[in-house]
């Protein structure tokens, strides 16, 4: 299981072919590398499932290859039949169970806080998980670590030093991080290279530029701003195949009125009422690096405390009305997203 969803293997992938799988999308979340949270948010699995899969079938139609093979119709698994991966339109409740093709994804051996990649790709062949995160970005929000990691000039903009408020950028940035290590770091482009295998950078970022474009479009006929976002792709006989999932309130950071719609909001949430925890986080990190320790965890010397009923209920809503929004679609009873907006604003007085 990763933090928010369950893995299910239903034929195994080979190194000739890839197999067959389902992830089951659960209610937990993650924030700050924490793994799964003290809480749960209703509903949220359901809202991710749909609108990862609506992104996939846009991606699809736009002849972006993919693992997607559809969505688990509820009512049929829940009355004890065989479930066939259907298109999200042929549902007529949220889904939670996402079908998919696997690939080979090996260990990845680690020591000191170095990690072998070399043994990764020995076993990998041509099927496998791309040990790495494509991150693309359309604004570059306060705080981002962009900004310490690239002058202005660097990402086309036309300024000496970084301005206090947020920006947009000319054109998307592309950048390269790790998936497997405890830490997500940011690479250089020889270090992706490296941990890439078999797969080109530049064939990579075309791919997450297309996902981008497609997300983008989508988000901006429905009013919302789509500011950065991340895939993961698997390697299949020399083709680059979009994984994981896609364009959700997790993967990405949408925004809606001037208004954070994502997960961004539990951060922010968790940086104004738990800041103990968040900067106890950021030193267990820094430890960990300096001790050449993957575990940074085990360094933390704070718990995340559980959210109250009230924040629960807002971030339930505005994952449903947001996915209601995104498709277009009452697939959830929820409020609008204007309201379910108005109660996260109401999260910081």
């Amino acid at each position: 299981m990763t933090s928010v969803k369950e893995f299910r293997t239903e034929e195994p992938a080979t190194a000739d072919a890839p197999g067959s799988g389902r992830f089951v999308f659960t209610d937990a979340y993650s924030v700050f590398d924490w793994g799964q949270m003290p809480d749960s948010i209703p509903e949220k699995g359901r809202s991710l499932c749909a609108m990862g899969a609506y992104n996939f079938e846009l991606l699809e139609a736009e002849g972006v290859p993919t693992h997607y093979r559809g969505v688990v119709d509820p009512t049929v698994d829940e009355a004890g039949g065989e479930p066939e991966a259907v298109e999200l339109d042929a549902v007529a409740e949220p889904p939670r169970e996402m079908a998919i093709d696997l690939v080979q994804v090996p260990d990845l051996p680690a020591e000191d806080g170095s990690y072998d990649y070399e043994t990764f790709h020995a076993a990998a062949g041509e099927n496998y998980l791309i040990p790495l995160e494509i991150v693309f970005r359309n604004s570059v929000p306060v705080g981002s670590s962009l900004r310490s990691r690239r002058d202005p000039g660097a990402v086309g903009l036309d300024a000496a030093e970084w301005p206090d408020d947020p920006v947009n950028l000319p054109e998307p940035v592309v950048e390269f991080s790790t998936k497997f290590e405890e830490q997500d770091r940011y690479l250089t482009r020889e270090e992706a290279d490296r941990i890439a295998g078999r797969a080109t950078l530049d064939d990579l970022a075309a791919v997450a530029r297309e996902v981008n474009r497609v997300v983008t479009d989508r988000a901006e006929s429905v009013g919302m701003a789509h500011e950065d976002g991340k895939i993961e792709c698997c390697y299949v006989d020399g083709e680059i195949r979009v994984a994981d999932v896609v364009g959700t309130f997790d993967e990405n950071r949408f925004s809606y009125d001037a208004q954070e719609i994502s997960k961004e909001v539990l951060r922010q949430y968790h940086k104004r009422t738990q800041p103990e925890w968040v900067a106890a986080v950021d030193a267990a990190k820094t430890a960990a690096d300096e001790q050449g320790e993957t575990d940074w965890r085990a360094l933390c010397e704070r718990e995340p405390e559980p959210l109250g009923a009230g924040v629960i209920d807002a971030a339930s809503d505005l994952y449903t009305a947001g996915t209601n929004a995104y498709l277009d679609r009452e697939l959830f009873d929820a409020p609008t997203l204007d309201d379910a907006v108005a109660a996260v604003r109401s999260l910081g007085d």
